[in-house]
């Protein structure tokens, strides 16, 4: 009975989680700030542990179901 919001939140962090990374590789490879007005030393680590964050959650949430 309770698959379908495990699934749902797996899919919502898995799907937030990997946009994150793709964006923030993006922004790097680009030279672009990652968070307008923060120092790029800054911004990216947090923003790539977020991502990894983010897909480790959606990993637990499926390994849960």
């Amino acid at each position: 009975m309770d698959t379908g919001p495990a699934i749902f939140a797996a899919t919502v962090f898995l799907l937030f989680g990997a946009a994150l990374l793709t964006w923030t590789g993006a922004r790097v490879l680009k030279g672009a700030p990652v968070a307008e007005g923060v120092r790029p030393v800054l911004a990216v680590p947090l923003s790539l542990l977020g991502g990894g964050v983010s897909l480790a959650l959606g990993a637990w949430c499926l390994a849960r179901v």
